[in-house]
Formats: C-alpha cells, structure tokens, sequence
C-alpha cells in the first residue's frame, strides 16, 4: 500500500524526485512512494455487472491504483466533492531500447535481398547459360585419362625375369607457375631446369623449353624412377622450408598486390621456390634387371612403353592386356578426387616364359663377347638348342646393349644378328651335301674319294684351304679335312647328270630348313637364300655343295646339326615355352612341329663321321674336344659377303656340333663374323663351342659319355 505524498507548503522549498529503483521502473511506482498515475482510458469502472465477490466499502485498492475512497465515481447525490490532488511533476525521460521488431525486419530484407541474387544466378547458371557452361566444364575440366595396363613379364625358363614392369612416375609441370607473374622472377623456368636437368638427365635446354610451353599441363620426364622422384621432392621439400620466412611471405604479399594491380613485381631470389610448378603422376616403367642379359633376343620397348624390338615387339599384344580409363574433373594435372566419374579398371599383360637358360645365356653372352674382342672381329652369335624338344637354351650376341639405357646403343647393335643375319655357311654346309650322298645310297662313309690338288670345273679352278698334293680319302675323311675338292667330286654322284644332282641336292637342303623360315617368327628375321636349283649355273652348282653361293642364318644353321642328332628328324626351332595369362592360367606352347629329314641310320652314319673331325689327328676341330664327352662338330671358313659393297671381303668362322655324340642332348654353334686375327673356324669358334658346351653339359647335369668314339678311318692306301 502506497503512502500519500504530503503537499508541499507555502513557502516550502521544491522537493528533488529520487531516482527510481529497478523494480520501481518495471512496476511503474515512483521513487517518492506514490503510484503512478494510470492514464485515464486503462482505468476499468466499476461494473454493477462485474463477476466475483463485492469489496466492502472503504477497502484497500490494489498498487498502483489511482482511486480513492469516496472517488467521483462512487459520489453520492448531495456529497461533497472530494479535494484535487496537486499535479504530479513531470518525469524525467528514460533510455529507450531499439526496436527488436524493427532490427528483425531489416534483417530479413537483407537476407531475401541476398537470396534473391543467388536465385537470380542460379536460374541463369541452370535454365539460361545450362548448355553452354556444361560444353564449357566438359572440354576443359573433365578429361578421358588411360589408364596403363601393366605390361607382362618377359622371364627365362625357371621364371628368372628379363624384362618386367615397375612403378614409376611421369614428371610433369604447369608451366603457368612458371611465370613472372606467378614466381616474380624472369628467370623461373631456368632456375627449375638447372635444379631438374642432373636429376633427369636432360638436355637443360629440353627442360627450358617444357617449362615455357603453353597450357596448365606438360610431361616433362615420362617414367622416372621413384629415387628421381624422391630426390625431387627432398629439393622441392628444402625449398620450401627456406623460402616459408616472414621475409619472404611479406615480399611475396606485395609483389601479389601489384600484380593484381595490373602491374610487375620481383622478390629475392632466395625467397622463390622455383619447383612449386612440379608434379608426379603414377605411372609404370619397363626395366631389364639383367642389364642386357639376352637383350638382343628380348628386344625393348619405345617411349610409349610400347614393343619395338624383339620378343617385346613380336608379343606385344600379348604382353600389353587392355588399357583402362578413368573420366574426372582435374586442376591443372592434378585430379579432383571428389568430382566423381567413372573408371574402367585395365586387364594386365600375359608373362611370356621363354626356353632360354639363365646360366647358359651368361656362359655363352661371355664367352662370345671375350672372342670377338680377342679377333678384333665385327661381331659373332652363339645358340645352344635341345636336340630333342627343338628349345633354344641361349642366344647370344656380341657386341650388344643395355636395354636401360638406349641412349648409349648403337643402332646397328639393337638388332638379332643371329637370327637376322644372312652369311654363307662354308664348310659347315657340307654335312648336308654328305647327308644327301648317305641318304640316297650314293656312296658309304667309307668310300674312296681321290682328291686332287686343284680340280677345273667349268670355268672356274678349286683349290682346298690349304695347298696339298693328291690325298686319298674316305668319304668320312672329305668331311674330317673339310675338302672343298673332294666335296664336289662327292657331290656329282647324286645323279647321272649335273642338272639332276643338282635337284636332288636341293630338294635335301629345302628339308634341313634352308631357304625357308626358321619357326621362330622373330620380327626381322631372314629365310636366308637359296636359288631354284634350276637356276643353279656356272660355278655355283660346284661351290653350293661346299657352302657357298646360298646363305642361312645362324639358327637355321644350328637346326641342320640339331636334325642329325635327333636321329634324322628336324624339330621346329621354339624360343618361348609358355605364356601365363593375367588369371595366372599357365598355358604351355605347342610342340615344334617335326619331320624326317634322313633315315635314322643315316643320321647315325652322320654322327660319327662328325666324331672324327673332332677326334682324329687329321680333323679340323681338334680344339672342340671336351674330355669325358664324345663331341661331334664340324668346322666352317668362308669368304664373307661385305653387306656394304656385295663383294667378298673377309671371312666367316663357325663351328658347329652336338655333345655328347653317342646320346646327343646339345648342340652349339658359333659364328664369328670378319674377324681379323686369324680366320679359321676351329682355330676361332672350336674354343668358344668348348667353353660353352661344357659348361652347358655341366649346368644340365648330362653324364659323361660311356664309350670311346669310333675313330672312323680318313685316309685309304692306292
């Protein structure tokens, strides 16, 4: 219940309002005490009508209330008008609060002003420029990347890899980061090269000129190593850390400003971190961890990964599988993980498992390399093959290459000489003259041959290697001195006619193979030359019998030799002994394919005429001998074809045989071309067959041979 305010007498000073507490302000009292008056309208009458209990006359009224007892309102007829209050001071003016209604509104405006805009933009961005920005985003934000299938491995016969595939990585480089702009240097493409180029062993030009290119995306060095990309990034790692400084970031802050502005800026050099621009992308290289180790059979690949040499060009399919591809946004070089699109996973190559022996390869890579240095010869192959199955166990040639550095190879050392080169096989060749003679009944080993010291046919005077009266030899003793003379006279009995010996001797030389494709299908390989034997005139009826006037190459050679230890039948030559799909099927190759070429008695014959040019004092290859082992061979020295004027010029050393001879399981040849330090087939190749054949025979476990050779007589007394 508030307290009346007393009225101020006459003469009274004014008295000072209080201020008014918290609790006053909200309940509206004043701070003398007296309520506030209510402003007329929000004072609620009386109601006769009013719902709830009468107050007894003179009770107290609620706070806050203006009345009084006795008020007008409750007046009696003839009461006396009750005294005026005096009029209350006016109140001082309070604080006022902003409007919450108000601020929420203009809040409100703004935010429908904002998302209106946005609506706007988007309505263009989705109805109105929808096909055009999709065109856009299209061409230049999502890309098709192929995705590499790992190529398939190339491996010996006991799954030892020659060529295999490992992971790498493609240097690449926005060249837009390069810039002045971008660096605040002139010189940024040539600060990266001289950083890049000793790591990526490039040209530093090269790398300039990849660095300034125009785009957002370069390869700068396809298939690195991961060592190449580690070191780049231990530099890029170092750059950083040095130019990360206030110093440079302040530098780096105005310089931007500027730019912006329209304008150029530099900083210190020691501030810029010219490899900023440098990324990697996962990719695959193709490796040789033998470093050449049967390279020229083998074969490379090109930039692109693809097979261009050798085994890697004739199983390119196989070994390629199937690419893949990935659609998706990228920035720069880089993918946008989050952008989604689609992949399409790659199918990996097959493995090619080859016939080839590790070991094998390396004694005869070794041993014809040392051979040809110590001839001061222009090149030589070595092939060692299984007599029985047709497999080629080695094949090796000198000089060769590194196939991890094809940079370093001569381009004519790239090839499969042994396989690609077409000589004339010399002496060599007349085992199949004698295998014909054999065959047809025309003469036995033991014939007598009368060899004269030179022999006139047609046109044409022949002499014998070296200068000798008239010997007496058995037809195993023509082959065991290798006469070119008594080979002729030999040779003429195959028909009553030279024109029908001359077929039949040509019909046997087609049988060994020559002329014809080896089986291998090697990419590059030679069938060699052989002439219509109808066509044979002159003095090349009389030296093809002795080998020359047709040319073979070295496999097709090896297999002549192979067919005779096999017991007459030729066996289609095979370098490759299965493949192993990407399901990790292992699917064996075929058999070679055989066909007879003597009877087996001839063959036999055969083998042992070939024992005594290795055996006999008299024979030519005395330095084949191997101990333990019964070897037949047969040497070979011919004028050689110079393949740059057609002429003949130098010679061709060979020699070719099979241990051991009376169960043979290897053969081995060896062809030395234009060597200058003796020329002579067994004084060059007889050591090189001995080295590699026992080693062979040894690395195969073959027993040694139980029985003596035959030692087949050479000579006949008149």
């Amino acid at each position: 219940m508030t307290t009346p305010r007393r009225p101020r007498t006459p003469g009274e000073p004014p008295r000072r309002d209080r201020p008014a507490t918290p609790q006053q302000r909200r309940t509206g009292d004043r701070a003398d005490g007296a309520a506030r008056p209510r402003p007329a309208a929000s004072r609620r009458p009386e109601a006769a009508g009013r719902v709830g209990p009468a107050k007894a006359p003179g009770s107290a009224k609620a706070p806050g209330s203006a009345k009084a007892p006795g008020s007008a309102a409750q007046a009696r007829p003839g009461t006396r008008p009750a005294a005026k209050r005096p009029p209350a001071r006016p109140q001082p003016k309070r604080l006022k609060l902003a409007d919450p209604k108000r601020r929420l509104r203009v809040v409100t405006v703004a935010l429908a002003t904002v998302f209106s805009l946005f609506a706007a933009r988007l309505v263009q961005i989705q109805l109105v420029d929808s096909a055009g920005l999709a065109a856009d985003a299209g061409t230049y934000r999502y890309v098709d990347v192929p995705l590499p299938a790992d190529r398939g491995s190339i491996t010996t016969a006991d799954g030892v890899a020659l060529a295999t595939t490992v992971d790498a990585y493609d240097v690449t480089a926005d060249p837009t980061m390069f810039s002045q702009d971008a660096l605040y240097v002139p010189d940024g493409p040539e600060q990266a090269a001289d950083l890049l180029a000793p790591i990526l062993n490039m040209p530093r030009d090269k790398v300039v000129a990849k660095l300034r290119a125009k785009g957002r995306g370069v390869t700068v060095a396809p298939r690195q190593t991961p060592r190449a990309r580690t070191r780049i990034t231990d530099l890029r790692n170092a750059l950083i850390k040095k130019t990360d400084t206030a110093v440079c970031r302040a530098q780096k802050a105005k310089a931007a400003k500027i730019v912006a502005q329209g304008g150029h800026s530099t900083i210190d050099s020691a501030c810029v971190d010219p490899l900023e621009g440098i990324f990697f992308t996962e990719t695959t290289a193709r490796v040789y961890p033998s470093d050449g180790l049967a390279a020229n059979l083998v074969g490379f690949v090109n930039g692109e990964g693809a097979g261009a040499g050798g085994l890697e060009l004739q199983y390119q399919q196989q070994l390629a599988g199937k690419d893949g591809r990935r659609t998706g946004a990228v920035s720069g070089t880089q993918p946008i993980p989050t952008s989604g699109g689609s992949q399409q996973d790659p199918v990996p190559g097959s493995d090619v498992r080859l016939t080839i022996n590790r070991d094998i390869q390396w004694a005869a890579q070794r041993a014809i390399t040392d051979q040809v240095a110590a001839a001061g010869a222009d090149k030589g192959y070595v092939i060692v093959q299984d007599v029985k199955t047709g497999q080629i166990l080695a094949m090796a040639t000198s000089p060769t290459f590194n196939p991890n550095d094809l940079s370093s190879a001569r381009p004519e050392d790239l090839g499969n000489t042994a396989v690609q080169d077409a000589f004339e096989p010399g002496s060599t060749a007349k085992l199949m003259t004698m295998a014909a003679v054999l065959d047809t009944g025309t003469a036995n080993w033991d014939a007598h041959v009368t060899v004269p010291g030179t022999l006139q046919r047609g046109d044409h005077v022949f002499h014998d290697d070296v200068d000798h009266g008239t010997w007496y030899l058995t037809l195993a003793g023509v082959l065991a001195k290798s006469s070119n003379i008594g080979t002729i006279e030999a040779a003429g009995r195959l028909g009553p006619t030279q024109q029908q010996a001359n077929q039949v001797l040509g019909g046997y030389l087609q049988k060994f193979g020559i002329g014809q494709p080896t089986g291998l299908d090697f990419p590059g390989e030679t069938r060699g030359l052989l002439a219509d034997p109808k066509s044979w005139q002159g003095s090349q009826q009389f030296t093809i019998p002795f080998g020359q006037g047709l040319s073979v190459n070295a496999l097709q050679a090896t297999s002549v030799y192979s067919t005779i230890a096999n017991g007459g039948v030729r066996v289609t030559p095979s370098v490759v002994a299965g493949i192993t799909g990407p399901d990790g099927h292992y699917t064996p190759a075929a058999p070679g394919a055989q066909s007879r070429v003597v009877k087996p008695e001839t063959a036999k014959t055969l083998e042992e005429m070939l024992e005594s040019v290795v055996s006999d004092e008299q024979g030519t290859g005395n330095t084949a001998q191997i101990p333990g082992y019964r070897v037949a061979g047969k040497t070979g020295t011919a004028n050689r074809v110079d393949p740059q004027t057609g002429k003949y010029n130098g010679y061709t050393a060979s020699f070719i045989g099979f241990a051991p001879a009376d169960a043979p399981r290897v053969t081995v040849s060896c062809v030395i071309q234009n060597p200058q330090n003796g020329h002579f087939g067994g004084q060059l190749c007889g050591p090189v067959f001995k080295q590699v054949m026992e080693f062979a025979l040894k690395t195969l476990q073959v027993p040694p041979s139980g029985s003596e050779p035959p030692n087949l007589p050479v000579e006949w007394k008149p």
